[in-house]
């Protein structure tokens, strides 16, 4: 069946696509709307607002940004930033795609097969993948050559065909070249110009000069890191209302996503972790399938992504609804030990000890009893 598919869209494709393609959506409205690959303010004005790449960061921003990138970078040195690529689950189908930071901070660009090019004497340069009949017809419009120059304000733009005829140039006028390591691509990588810079020891990793731009955020990035931590304390909140119907680690896990994704947040910021009992004393615990006993701690280690930005917050709680009196007596003891300076070891030993396991909360119980005099133990 998938064979009698391929051939099909293959034979639709050639007496469709022979005139340029233009692809376009309508929202309850006459007026055509060009599909680029990914949200604009002419597509989905309620999510971005005009002179917007990407929701909430401005065109004049992004410019900003490249404009700062620069300003690092040596003189008659050349950056190179590839987008990621397409991860595959199995041969013929693809895992969610999400950009690569770097890629995305520099171009606002969200989609694969991209790589840009960033010079003190040509700005920004794009060289874009190109549309196929047979892409389109199964995956949707992508951003071209057009969507380059009006959409992400590059200075230049070229379909990906060019590249190897137009990089090199770029490459041997410059003395030194960075790039980003992570998605490095054979299309660049394997020029003669770019192996010469190679042998002269002239090529470094971009991020060094990426990492410190981002580490200054604008209030514009501000209010999204704040957005996207407020969506996953609300998940959070109600997760912990569903826990004591619903006391099982995969359908807390289901729950914080669901309600993550419900308030605008495009995925999770990782595999949540959602560990009952001594799970939780497993530091990336990400099976999620056992049920939390009667009496157990769980521990949630969430966050959520809204466009681009991530959230991570952890909270420990009593799905069954109320503490042990052990439980109660070491929170307890987290609240008063801050205040005396010779306990600061046992403060920071008793803190991580809650927070990963109720396993732990029994033997940080038994060392108040073994180890702290009684003044120190306060009875709930």
């Amino acid at each position: 069946m998938h064979c009698v598919m391929r051939k099909l869209t293959n034979s639709i494709s050639r007496t469709q696509f022979r005139t340029k393609i233009v692809g376009f959506r309508s929202y309850c409205s006459n007026k055509v709307v060009v599909d680029i690959g990914q949200p604009t303010p002419a597509s989905h004005p309620k999510l971005l607002k005009d002179g917007e790449i990407t929701p909430g960061i401005s065109s004049d921003e992004y410019i900003e940004r490249r404009k700062k990138l620069l300003d690092l970078l040596p003189e008659k040195s050349l950056a190179i930033i590839a987008a990621a690529p397409v991860k595959m689950m199995t041969d013929v189908v693809p895992y969610t795609f999400r950009q690569d930071a770097d890629y995305l901070y520099i171009t606002g660009c969200q989609q694969p097969g991209g790589v840009a090019v960033l010079g003190h004497d040509i700005g920004l340069c794009m060289f874009m993948p190109e549309v196929k009949p047979y892409d389109v017809t199964w995956q949707g419009q992508i951003a071209g050559v057009e969507a380059a120059l009006d959409t992400f304000k590059a200075d230049k733009a070229y379909p990906m065909r060019k590249l190897r005829e137009i990089l090199p140039d770029m490459l041997r006028g410059s003395s030194k070249l960075f790039h980003n390591t992570q998605t490095a691509t054979s299309t660049y990588t394997e020029l003669e110009a770019f192996q010469k810079l190679v042998y002269c020891n002239n090529v470094r990793d971009l991020s060094v000069y990426t990492h410190q731009l981002r580490w200054i955020k604008s209030p514009a990035e501000l209010k999204l890191m704040k957005e996207a931590a407020s969506i996953a304390c609300q998940a959070l909140l109600l997760t912990m209302l569903h826990s004591k119907t619903y006391p099982f680690e995969g359908m807390l896990a289901a729950k914080v996503e669901y309600e993550c994704r419900m308030r605008g947040a495009q995925r999770m910021g990782f595999n949540p972790v959602v560990g009952g009992g001594p799970n939780a004393s497993v530091i990336h615990y990400s099976r999620n399938d056992q049920k939390i006993k009667q009496g157990d701690l769980v521990l949630m280690d969430v966050g959520c992504e809204l466009h681009g930005y991530v959230s991570d917050l952890t909270r420990t709680w009593p799905p069954c609804g109320s503490f042990s009196s052990s439980q109660v007596c070491l929170i307890e003891l987290l609240l008063v030990i801050p205040h005396s300076y010779w306990t600061k070891q046992v403060y920071f030993i008793v803190m991580v000890s809650f927070a990963i396991s109720s396993l732990v909360v029994y033997l940080g119980g038994l060392f108040m009893k073994l180890y702290l005099p009684s003044s120190c133990l306060i009875r709930p």
